[in-house]
């Protein structure tokens, strides 16, 4: 990921992660590459499970050295790459584009690109978009479930803890003033 699509508070994970793999491994990042390449896994959830049961390396660290060691098929480091992967669907793409333009109206947003959803933050992640079948999006927010009678608790969604309610998007038209109302409440708590 490049530093423009992370917030500050990211960034400084980020960095916290890549130094203290080799203060509390005693290995440089070069060395841990060098150990991946002899993994001999192909699939990344594989890798990882490699890395923790020969090395102790926990998920963290291990992606951080398995994003160095292989390329992906899609680049973390190109985001809108990612994103025209998830948001192929053209009625799903619709619905993204109307809730991150509500998303990103205030300056100080970030939005960031994953494998299977999109994130928007400010200090923290406030709001997050996954495509679902039919041409439809899931609409996680930082906010609770009894500010609004659409949104409902999550159930085993892969994006932040923090997003405690979300809603189903079946077209653009539902990105309407409830939902940008919303969007900020949830912004101005992160």
């Amino acid at each position: 990921m490049t530093e423009a699509n992370l917030t500050p508070r990211q960034q400084k994970w980020f960095a916290s992660v890549r130094a203290g793999l080799e203060r509390d491994t005693g290995k440089t990042l070069a060395r841990w590459v060098a150990i991946a390449r002899t993994c001999p896994e192909r699939a990344h959830r594989a890798r990882l499970e490699w890395f923790k049961a020969n090395h102790g390396l926990l998920q963290n660290r291990a992606s951080l050295v398995l994003s160095e060691a292989f390329e992906r098929r899609v680049a973390w480091d190109e985001p809108e790459k990612l994103i025209d992967a998830l948001w192929s669907d053209l009625a799903a793409r619709s619905i993204f584009e109307a809730v991150d333009a509500a998303a990103r109206a205030a300056p100080d947003v970030v939005r960031s690109a994953r494998k299977s959803f999109t994130a928007w933050s400010c200090r923290v992640q406030f709001a997050a978009l996954r495509p679902v079948r039919g041409g439809q999006a899931m609409l996680g927010l930082a906010l609770t479930p009894d500010c609004a009678p659409r949104l409902e608790p999550p159930r085993n969604e892969s994006w932040s803890e923090r997003l405690k309610a979300r809603t189903t998007l079946s077209s653009a038209g539902d990105v309407d003033a409830e939902i940008v109302a919303l969007l900020e409440a949830a912004r101005e708590r992160s």
